[in-house]
């Protein structure tokens, strides 16, 4: 990995205080964890871990970014230091802009797009993965490999979506004849992906029986998730691993489902809401309310 100096970090920050040789070179990363030479690493301290790593902290550290509290509560301060308030999410905008791999705009040979679909040429769009007719397909977008987006897909700019995703495929709808057996029922709707959200891996969007199915702008959806048709999430949500989501389901803006959550469908869950850890939620959610378990209900105070 290339080098770089602590210096070229400062572009990025807001709000910083620096200690030390801003010369100083950096070329990986470490946590208290490991062993190892940190002389040239970048490493964050969390106030809640201040007492647990205080005499991991030395002054042999490339780089340590932590606050200004922890930094006056250690008994060898370190000779390069950035005093911020929120240590993790500088310590993450380091990895991001000179660790983290880039990925080449380019169609993998490999892909099968439907002739009706264009592709901006800032998209990467992997191997195995198939686009079907009148998919739209926004600016700076990432498909990973072996994923399937579905006829009439909406896809805004700065989408990322991992491997293994199926998104727009028809949702899980039968009626029942007069002889008792089940008859598919047609989805004619489609999925939207609004600008700068992100699907992880292995993870289902069926498309709405009419109208769409839509994951609004900055909403972060984990592996394993199953969003069934016509649900309707907000913007900035996140829905985390293990996640089912029932039809016609509308979750508000800045929620947070946590993993193995099982949502009714028809259920509202309104902004701000927080749903713990496996909980399964059969009716409305208010606004900024937290609940938990089976059948969920909210958490007191």
């Amino acid at each position: 990995m290339s080098s770089f100096t602590i210096k070229e970090i400062f572009p990025l920050l807001d709000n910083y205080c620096f200690l030390g040789d801003e010369n100083g070179m950096l070329n990986s990363v470490a946590n208290f964890e490991q062993d190892g030479d940190w002389s040239q690493c970048v490493m964050w301290l969390a106030d809640t871990a201040l007492d647990k790593n205080r005499q991991a902290v030395h002054s042999g550290i490339g780089l340590l970014i932590l606050s200004e509290k922890s930094y006056e509560y250690l008994k060898e301060k370190p000779q390069n230091a950035i005093l911020v308030s929120q240590p993790r999410e500088v310590f993450q905008q380091i990895l991001s802009a000179f660790f983290e791999k880039k990925w080449t705009p380019m169609i993998e040979k490999t892909a099968a797009i439907h002739s009706d679909v264009a592709i901006p040429n800032s998209c990467y769009i992997g191997h195995f993965v198939v686009i079907e007719e009148g998919v739209v397909i926004g600016r700076n977008c990432f498909i990973g490999h072996h994923s399937v987006i579905h006829a009439n897909t909406v896809i805004g700019n700065n989408v990322t979506i991992g491997t293994h995703n199926t998104i727009g495929g028809a949702g899980f709808g039968y009626t029942k004849n007069t002889s008792g057996q089940y008859n598919r029922f047609a989805h004619l709707g489609n999925v939207v992906l609004e600008n700068d959200v992100t699907i992880h891996n292995n993870t289902c969007i069926d498309r709405a029986v009419m109208g769409s199915t839509i994951i609004a702008e900055g909403s972060k959806i984990d592996n394993l998730v199953h969003i069934a048709h016509g649900v309707v999430i907000g913007k900035n949500t996140l829905v985390i691993a293990n996640s089912m989501i029932a039809g016609s389901t509308k979750i508000g803006e800045n929620c947070w489902i946590a993993p193995s959550v099982s949502i009714l469908n028809k259920v509202n869950v309104a902004e701000g809401s927080t749903i713990g850890m496996g909980a399964v939620v059969l009716k409305n959610v208010p606004a900024h309310s937290t609940v938990f378990g089976n059948p969920a209900r909210k958490k007191d105070g």
